[in-house]
């Protein structure tokens, strides 16, 4: 049987180059300074503090020397060519997203295939052609000018759009005329973690935004602090822009807002950090005594004990998905009118099956439910009562949902490992459901299989994890395996498509994607469960997930690559401090690798609902036990590890990644396999980065890994 794809022929089915003879590699130097931390009696050394100045002279040259190390020993794998141009061809397909439906039209992305970024199109109707608005590809030389957001106006006349440059968090807020296809005066800068909302008359729309950063230092990074909510209305410059609600007695509160599909209320939500839970707040933007944003903000919710989601509303009565009572989610009706919670009503009780996401669409409820990580969909009528579920077409992931309140279409995403993402119409009224649509990738997906296993983890608790191989697979050991997970933040790992897996298994390998505690796959016990002082649960779910892979024959210790990136990063670090033995290879990217100062820059402090933080007395020693740049140790067979980073993150500062593999370095300079970090310049966390720069980087990581562990074979 053939496994390897025509391109790939010409690669080693193991280690053949005379790279594999070398058994260390030569560092940039990195001083240390004297620097030691008491965190409430808690003592933590952090000799590499230089390098969280991004900017200094010092640190740039470092980057510049690590780079210039890593890329010297990358280009001479040869596998890397081969491997790049596979994932070229693979990723050059037509990709869309739903359809927005607006002002009598649909909005919607379409990448042709290696477009850096998506163009934003318009149809007049579902059959008509499409027309190209926006491309934000003209707006940069490399690419790394990324559309963001959309937001067309109820009445159909503005577009308004948010543009981000070289991956930053940092949104430029703009407005196109659609009848003229030009832009307006209105900008708005300083935006981060926001939407537009309109008004129902279209004449200006509500955001969120923080003070201007301080001029002195890198505004990039600056710390945030004080979001408001604000009104712009068009043809207005945005110092005119009409605050309408602060907490400055609150400065890290996250303030964001959003308008009813009918116009009548603001609902604003006011977060703390990352933790899920938030108040829910409103503003009737229809009340007769006042002007049409100005008046009372009404603290419906007014305390940090479970999630509201409003999901529409019909009149004064909201539709609201919580957790209150129902850790794994129920849909409520709240009439404001009677707004005491003796008044609330359950009209979708909590199940076995948590809800992952939910909408109000054609006068219904569709619900996504999350089934041990798997999508299921199911319709329910305005008083609750099942209708009926929709048909998927396997074992996959529902991504996003859209439709209207007014109207009988769903519009719906669906993924699986081997199944690109397809967009289906469904109508709320007939329950026919069709292909809208389907992409068309250059694989052969009849020759994959997702099995979905379950193990015990280190104390006896049950984990799921998706394995995706080809069929016919022999459990003799000998298979090369990308283990990846995450880990945190309610974040569930559901099954998903990524041609870059594709390669991955093109090349003989076995993907695996372990559900772990902390994520949100059952609801919010799971999630809590891999929290502050429980974080070692995460780490020894994953730990469990590699043994398990080995002790059933799918792959070796020395077949095993471990990936993750941002509080996924962290868990990689992790784990490789704790088992550095569990893996040949680690790919830790974007990561949270310093937990005694993570919350001392940008949106770092808002972690703290899942990690908790040194600034707590109770919290410092559990966070220095598993700290990744404090627990390198010297003398340590390492894997080969690549740690990957972009130079303008600034929602997981690169400090992180600089003194981690600075730590890695300094400990081991003659480590076996080499401890390398690869710095994207002009790239942030993920978000937004240019389909150039995600093909080489992903090119160079399994060359990285294919180095060490072989191709496979059947």
């Amino acid at each position: 049987m053939q496994l390897i794809h025509p391109l790939l022929l010409g690669l080693a089915l193991g280690c053949a180059s005379p790279l594999c003879s070398a058994t260390a590699a030569t560092y940039p130097a990195a001083k240390t300074v004297e620097q030691t931390d008491d965190y409430h009696g808690t003592k933590a050394a952090d000799p590499f503090r230089w390098l969280e100045d991004v900017d200094s002279a010092e640190t740039k040259a470092w980057v510049g020397a690590e780079n210039e190390v890593t890329n010297d020993f990358l280009k001479k794998l040869p596998q890397r060519d081969a491997i790049k141009a596979r994932l070229t061809e693979l990723i050059n397909y037509p990709r869309f997203s739903l359809p927005e439906k607006e002002g009598g039209r649909y909005f919607y992305t379409y990448n042709t295939g290696l477009q850096n970024q998506a163009p934003l199109f318009v149809k007049e109707s579902l059959a008509a052609e499409g027309r190209m608005l926006l491309d934000p590809n003209t707006l940069s030389k490399d690419g790394t000018v990324a559309l963001t957001n959309t937001a067309p106006s109820p009445d159909g006349r503005w577009l308004g759009y948010a543009l981000a440059s070289a991956g930053s968090d940092w949104n430029e807020f703009r407005v196109l005329d659609l009848a003229t296809g030009k832009d307006t005066a209105d900008v708005i800068k300083w935006v981060k973690f926001s939407g537009f909302s309109w008004t129902k008359d279209g004449k200006g729309f509500f955001y969120s935004r923080y003070p201007e950063p301080r001029r002195e230092g890198n505004q990039v990074f600056s710390d945030l602090a004080n979001q408001k909510i604000y009104y712009h209305r068009i043809g207005t410059a945005q110092s005119d822009d009409l605050l309408v609600y602060e907490r400055p007695d609150e400065p890290k509160w996250g303030l964001g807002g959003g308008v009813t599909e009918d116009g009548r209320y603001l609902l604003i939500y006011v977060s703390q950090g990352t933790d899920p839970r938030h108040r829910l707040y409103y503003l009737d933007l229809q009340d007769p005594r006042r002007p049409v944003v100005q008046g009372e903000v009404v603290k419906l919710v007014d305390a940090l004990e479970a999630q509201y989601t409003v999901l529409g509303n019909r009149g004064s009565t909201l539709f609201v998905a919580t957790d209150l009572g129902a850790p794994r989610l129920r849909l409520i009706a709240i009439d404001l009118a009677a707004p005491d919670r003796a008044n609330w009503r359950t009209l979708v009780p909590e199940s076995r099956n948590v809800i992952e996401s939910s909408a109000y669409i054609g006068g219904k409820f569709v619900v996504n439910y999350l089934e041990d990580a798997r999508s299921r969909l199911a319709v329910f009528g305005p008083d609750g009562a099942h209708v009926r579920d929709i048909e998927l077409p396997g074992v996959g992931t529902v991504g996003a949902l859209s439709g209207r309140e007014d109207e009988p279409d769903l519009f719906f995403n669906y993924v699986s490992f081997v199944y690109p993402s397809t967009s289906f119409r469904h109508n709320l009224d007939t329950g026919r459901t069709e292909v809208f649509q389907a992409p068309k990738v250059a694989f052969d997906p009849s020759i994959y299989e997702t099995k979905q296993v379950f193990y015990a983890s280190k104390d006896g608790t049950r984990v799921p994890m998706f394995i995706t191989s080809r069929k016919g697979l022999k459990l003799d050991g000998s298979h090369p395996t990308l283990l990846y997970a995450y880990g945190g933040f309610n974040i569930s790992m559901k099954p998903s498509f990524s041609t870059s897996n594709l390669a991955w298994l093109e090349l003989g390998g076995i993907y695996a994607q372990a559900s772990l505690r902390g994520g949100g796959e059952y609801g919010q016990e799971w999630h809590l469960a891999g929290t502050r002082d429980r974080k070692q649960n995460v780490f020894d779910d994953f730990i469990a997930a590699g043994d398990f892979l080995v002790r059933e024959g799918y792959t070796a210790h020395s077949k095993l690559v471990i990936s993750g990136g941002s509080n996924g990063g962290l868990l990689i670090g992790a784990v490789v401090n704790q088992r550095p033995d569990l893996a040949r290879v680690a790919l830790p990217a974007v990561g949270v690798m310093d937990m005694m100062r993570f919350q001392k820059f940008t949106i770092g402090w808002a972690w703290a609902s899942d990690y908790g933080s040194s600034d707590e007395p109770g919290m410092a020693k559990y966070l220095l036990g598993y700290s990744p740049v404090h627990n390198v140790k010297a003398g340590v067979a390492y894997p080969a590890i690549m740690v990957t980073t972009g130079d303008h993150d600034d929602r997981v500062h690169p400090g992180h990644s600089f003194k981690y593999a600075a730590a890695l370095q300094a400990a081991n300079p003659n480590n076996p396999s080499p401890l390398f970090i690869r710095i994207e310049t002009n790239a942030g966390h993920g978000a937004g980065k240019p389909v150039s720069k995600q093909i080489e980087e992903t090119a160079d990581k399994f060359a990285f890994a294919l180095h060490f562990v072989g191709t496979g074979a059947n």
